[in-house]
């Protein structure tokens, strides 16, 4: 297999467990991501995926091992903390806050970067005013990219699942990561809305936001990823370029079945 080229890795991951009881869910992980690429992490149902999404953003802490983020060491820290340093993050299930408007969700998520506390939030002092409004004007740059512009005064359960999905893109970008990640983007979307998220996700990484990516659609997977990490039963059995992948006869076996021949 050709070793991936030299750059420096944002995202560190050295000897992985997760255990739930007498469940080990992850077991001697080892993960190098470098920045400014997209890497996507793909295997079964119940390989561990989500559980090494939640380990990278704080939601759990790991039984072993050590996860380092542009320098940090980031296992066991809580998920605020670790979203400060420039990890963010979407759901398999899209989480929004549906009864506020489409602009008022991707302001929900700046909030890491407001400087004053809640009290004098409340006083509604000109400078209080006036980051409320670079906040707002900073949201609605973001809708504009990812192409919900003219739906910022929209409500959020008035959207479609694939705008839904865009939408939550837009919020975990709000917070100006260094890393986003993003479980199943395209779980539940037509092939139109699928392209539109998969160009989306290039167009991230074309911004030097790097991308780690959980996804069952193996035709973007294949289009889209500079390398993939391939997840079964808890442990890496592969890893390498997309071509790699597509050949490689223990992810075939495990995962990708006859259709890789087709993706």
């Amino acid at each position: 297999m050709a070793s991936e080229p030299h750059r420096s890795h944002l995202l560190e991951i050295e000897d992985l467990v997760m255990a739930f009881g007498g469940l080990t869910a992850l077991m001697n992980i080892q993960l190098r991501v470098a920045k400014g690429t997209i890497r996507a992490i793909i295997g079964p149902n119940g390989a561990g995926k989500t559980t090494l999404f939640n380990l990278i953003t704080g939601v759990l802490s790991p039984t072993e091992g050590t996860i380092r983020f542009n320098g940090h060491v980031i296992s066991g820290q809580k998920p605020h903390k670790i979203a400060a340093l420039g990890i963010s993050r979407t759901f398999q299930t899209v989480e929004l806050f549906d009864n506020m408007t489409v602009i008022e969700n991707v302001m929900v998520g700046r909030h890491l970067h407001i400087s004053t506390s809640f009290f004098k939030c409340g006083l509604g002092l000109p400078a209080i005013r006036s980051q409320e409004t670079a906040i707002e004007a900073h949201a609605m740059a973001l809708l504009d990219f990812v192409g919900l512009a003219d739906k910022a005064n929209s409500m959020a359960d008035s959207l479609p699942l694939g705008e839904r999905k865009i939408l939550e893109i837009g919020r975990a970008l709000a917070t100006d990561p260094l890393l986003v990640c993003l479980d199943e983007p395209a779980a539940g979307l037509n092939e139109t809305e699928t392209e539109t998220a998969a160009r989306l996700i290039k167009a991230i990484k074309d911004k030097g936001i790097t991308v780690l990516l959980v996804e069952h659609d193996m035709k973007v997977i294949m289009n889209i990823s500079d390398q993939i990490t391939v997840l079964n039963y808890g442990e890496k059995i592969a890893e390498g370029t997309p071509e790699e992948i597509r050949g490689n006869p223990k992810v075939i076996q495990a995962y990708l079945g006859d259709s890789i021949a087709v993706v």
